[in-house]
C-alpha cells in the first residue's frame, strides 16, 4: 500500500529513459535525503552516530561530501524540473537540500565531547546506502540480466527497510554477533594457532579467511534450509521474487545474527583484526554483487569465485535450483559437498516454492516465531 503511494506520487505516464530527467529527479531526491540525514548527524551526533565508527571519520572530508550532496542534489533537482513536467521528484530533492542547507549544512559544530553510549547507526546507514547505490546501481542500469526488471521494481520498499533495519540498530547487532565470539576465544583461544598464521603473507592469510568463512557459512546456511525451525527464518532472505543488489538485504535479524556469528567464530581463533576486517568488506561488497541483476559473466571465472549467476540458481523456485549453491565465495566448496547446480541458462523464477509468508516487515519479523513457515526439506 505505501510502496504505491509513493510510486502513484512520483511516477507519470512519461518516458523514464537517461534524457528525461526522470533519473536527475531520483539522484536529487535521494542526494537531498542523504545531505539532510548528513546534516542530522553533526547536530546529534551523540544519539544518531555509530560510538565505534567516530574516530575513523576525517572531518573534513565528511564535511565536504555532504556539501557535495547538497550542491548536487540542487544542481540535479533543477535540471529534472525543467526536463520533466511532473516535478515532484525534483521538489522532493530541493526541499531536503533547503532544509540541509537550512539547518547549517556541512558547516554545523560538534560541541562537547562525545562518549560511548547508545546511540543510532544513521551515519553507518547513510555511507552504506551511498556507496552501495553508487556501486551497484549503475552496474545493474547498464548491464541487467532481466532488462525489464526496473530500479524501483515490486517490493523495493520492503528491502529499503530491511537494509535499515539492519544498519540503524549497529550496536544491538554487533553486540548479538560479537557476544559469543568473544567469549569464545577467550577461553578457547589458540595463541600458538595465531602466530603461526601471523608469519604467513598477508594475502594468503586473507584467502584463507575468506576459505574458513565459507565453509563455516556452507554449513550454517545448510542448517538454516534444512532444520525446519531454522527455516522459518531463512525463508524471509528467499521470498523475494526478483534480485537485485538490495534485495540481498531482505534478511530476518535471527538469520542475520547467526550466520555473521557462526562465520566470525572460527576467524577470531586464528586470524588478526585486520585480516577479519579485510574479509568483512570483501563479504559486504561480494555477497551484495552476487544478488545483483547483474548479466555479463567472465566463464573462466565462475568455476573459482561466485557470480551473480551462480547465486540466483540458489534463489530460484524451480525444483532443479531448489536447496544448492550454499557456498557464498567459491563455488567448489558445493561440488565438494554434493550440493553444485549451475547450468548455463539463468533462472526463470525466484521466490519461495509453494510457501507464503507474511506480506510486510512486522509481520515477517514475528511470523518465524509463532512456527508458521514450514522447511522445503525432509529430513
Amino acid at each position: 500500500m505505501i510502496e504505491q503511494k509513493i510510486n502513484d506520487f512520483f511516477r507519470d505516464a512519461e518516458s523514464t529513459g537517461f534524457g528525461t530527467g526522470w533519473w536527475s529527479g531520483i539522484l536529487s531526491a535521494f542526494f537531498g535525503f542523504l545531505s539532510f540525514g548528513a546534516v542530522l548527524c553533526l547536530h546529534f551526533p551523540q544519539f544518531l552516530t555509530s560510538p565505534e565508527l567516530r574516530s575513523y571519520y576525517p572531518l573534513h572530508t565528511m564535511r565536504l561530501l555532504i556539501q557535495s550532496l547538497i550542491v548536487a542534489a540542487i544542481v540535479f533537482g533543477v535540471i529534472s524540473s525543467i526536463l520533466r513536467k511532473k516535478k515532484n521528484l525534483a521538489l522532493t530533492g530541493l526541499l531536503f537540500a533547503t532544509a540541509a542547507t537550512a539547518l547549517g549544512g556541512s558547516s554545523v559544530q560538534i560541541n562537547g565531547t562525545l562518549h560511548a553510549g547508545p546511540a543510532i547507526g544513521l551515519d553507518w546507514f547513510l555511507l552504506d546506502l551511498l556507496l552501495m547505490s553508487l556501486i551497484y546501481v549503475p552496474l545493474e542500469r547498464v548491464w541487467p540480466q532481466y532488462p525489464e526488471q526496473g530500479t524501483f521494481r515490486n517490493q523495493w520498499t520492503l528491502d529499503v527497510v530491511y537494509f535499515m533495519s539492519t544498519h540503524l540498530p549497529i550496536q544491538i547487532l554487533s553486540f548479538l554477533v560479537l557476544l559469543p565470539a568473544t567469549q569464545a576465544t577467550k577461553y578457547l583461544g589458540v595463541p600458538a594457532l595465531q602466530a603461526l598464521i601471523a608469519r604467513i603473507p598477508w594475502l594468503l592469510q586473507f584467502f584463507l579467511a575468506v576459505v574458513v568463512a565459507d565453509i563455516a557459512e556452507y554449513f550454517i546456511h545448510l542448517a538454516l534450509h534444512k532444520v525446519p525451525f531454522l527455516w522459518r527464518f531463512h525463508a524471509v532472505h528467499h521470498s523475494s521474487k526478483a534480485l537485485d543488489w538490495i534485495a540481498g538485504s531482505r534478511s530476518h535479524f535471527v538469520d542475520d545474527t547467526l550466520v555473521r556469528g557462526f562465520v566470525l567464530l572460527p576467524l577470531m581463533f586464528g586470524f588478526s583484526q585486520s585480516i577479519i576486517l579485510a574479509y568483512l568488506i570483501f563479504v559486504t561488497l561480494h555477497a551484495t554483487w552476487t544478488h545483483c541483476n547483474f548479466g555479463p559473466n567472465a566463464k573462466w571465472l565462475e568455476k573459482f569465485l561466485v557470480m551473480p549467476r551462480y547465486h540466483h540458481w540458489h534463489h530460484t523456485s524451480q525444483k532443479e535450483g531448489i536447496d544448492k549453491n550454499f557456498a557464498i565465495h567459491f563455488p567448489w566448496i558445493d561440488k565438494i559437498f554434493g550440493t553444485y547446480y549451475f547450468p548455463e541458462e539463468w533462472p526463470e523464477r525466484y521466490g519461495l516454492d509453494g510457501e507464503e509468508i507474511a506480506p510486510g516487515f512486522i509481520g515477517q519479523t514475528i511470523e518465524p516465531f509463532m512456527g508458521k513457515a514450514k522447511s522445503r526439506l525432509k529430513i
